[in-house]
């Protein structure tokens, strides 16, 4: 029996590279659909789960993406609630890439330092990767200063950790990146294309930041002195990695999320069941 995914995507085209990634993690038919909504949802759902029988629907999934992913949590959670009983298939959420980077972003600083107990910034932290950063690195029990120009804007995001893990340590700030930079052991940029959060300076004479991370790979970077291609490489006594020496584990991880989509009909894959995926790997 083919494997068949069900690309639920918010924009009004699909994405082309979620397609790709689909196949290349073995998907013999992507349906693709665009336009997605929490209220033209159900009929796609039911079309899934009424046309085999319960023991063939692992060989059905459903991928939610898109650009939005507040857009996108509704239809994962409008899905979720359209199943009943064994009438169900594995779905997985990843609009706009947000939960497998943030998964390999924390997944790479996790190699490098014990992170429980460490203080670690998310810069960009109110936007879909930073808040999933946010919320993993709370997930293993490091203290999180989360960062916004608007103090309105950390706490509520600060709060979304908390709503998530609920012993979470979280600091949120409208601190400048450098004055919030002090004391901290992991550094994740996460901010808009073309933001730089700090310079070279700012950060190469940091006795107690252990790993840096960009995730921006348009210039300017958010991390000025880390280059895109850096992949645990070592600047000024730090760890560092950028967009795409962090890009390899995520498209690894993206990959193998798809396929696990197929073990059975009733995965649930979020952004803390993607992370453990990927600390399986």
């Amino acid at each position: 029996m083919k494997k068949i995914l069900i690309q639920l995507d918010t924009d009004p085209l699909p994405s082309s590279f979620d397609r790709v990634v689909a196949v290349d993690a073995g998907a013999d038919e992507i349906f693709s659909y665009g336009g997605v909504t929490p209220a033209n949802v159900e009929p796609l759902v039911h079309g899934a789960i009424f046309t085999r029988g319960p023991g063939d629907l692992k060989n059905t999934a459903i991928w939610v993406g898109g650009s939005d992913v507040e857009a996108g949590e509704a239809v994962f959670e409008k899905v979720g609630k359209t199943f009943f009983g064994p009438m169900r298939v594995s779905t997985m959420a990843d609009s706009n890439g947000s939960n497998t980077t943030a998964a390999a972003a924390v997944l790479a600083a996790k190699k490098h330092v014990d992170l429980a107990g460490q203080r670690a910034l998310v810069l960009g932290a109110t936007g879909p990767v930073g808040l999933r950063a946010a919320q993993l690195l709370a997930l293993e029990g490091a203290e999180v200063v989360v960062t916004s120009r608007s103090l309105d804007r950390a706490e509520a995001a600060a709060s979304r950790v908390v709503a998530a893990v609920p012993e979470a340590r979280i600091v949120p700030t409208s601190e400048a990146p450098v004055d919030a930079l002090a004391d901290a052991v992991v550094l994740i940029a996460a901010g808009a294309a073309g933001v730089q959060f700090l310079s070279a300076a700012d950060w190469s004479d940091r006795p107690r930041l252990q790993v840096a991370i960009d995730l921006n790979a348009v210039p300017p970077l958010g991390i000025d002195g880390i280059a895109v291609t850096d992949k645990a490489a070592e600047t000024h006594g730090t760890i560092v990695y950028g967009a795409i020496g962090v890009g390899g584990a995520k498209m690894k991880l993206h990959r193998a999320a798809v396929a696990s989509l197929f073990e059975s009909n009733d995965r649930v894959l979020d952004t803390e069941s993607i992370y453990r995926l990927g600390e399986s790997l």
